[in-house]
């Protein structure tokens, strides 16, 4: 099989494995390279990607999209870094991205009230005759 991890703004990975472990909503899974096509949206972890030489990469992903096509598997990711620590690397996960998650849903909950308080407001113009 072939991998080419995507971010935004580069490729980060684009080489050739013979296993890629990824975790899903629902679990995890692993593609082997006769797995029938597959799309699937992963959640933030740890990609575990075999080469044909036998070594183990890891990959830490922000969440995203896994596409596996005959002998092509596509993963895009809005952020992704690899380690040789696996520990470490689920450390730095749990650090970066369940922050960012926080620092999302905190900015959704401040929108909302603002969106609560402009309706608030409309009514009461509403109310006094404008």
């Amino acid at each position: 099989m072939h991998l080419k991890l995507l971010l935004p703004t580069h490729v980060l990975l684009n080489q050739p494995v013979t296993k890629v472990i990824a975790e899903a909503a629902n679990g995890a899974f692993c593609l082997l390279p006769h797995h029938i096509d597959f799309l699937t949206a992963l959640v933030p972890g740890i990609l575990t990607l075999q080469t044909p030489a036998g070594d183990e990469i890891f990959i830490a992903i922000d969440g995203g999209i896994l596409v596996k096509c005959g002998a092509e598997v596509l993963i895009s990711t809005r952020n992704a870094f690899q380690g040789s620590q696996l520990q470490a690397l689920k450390q730095e996960v749990e650090q970066q991205f369940y922050a960012l998650d926080e620092q999302e849903r905190q900015a959704r909950t401040a929108i909302t009230r603002m969106e609560a308080s402009l309706a608030r407001q409309f009514t009461a113009l509403s109310a006094e005759g404008y």
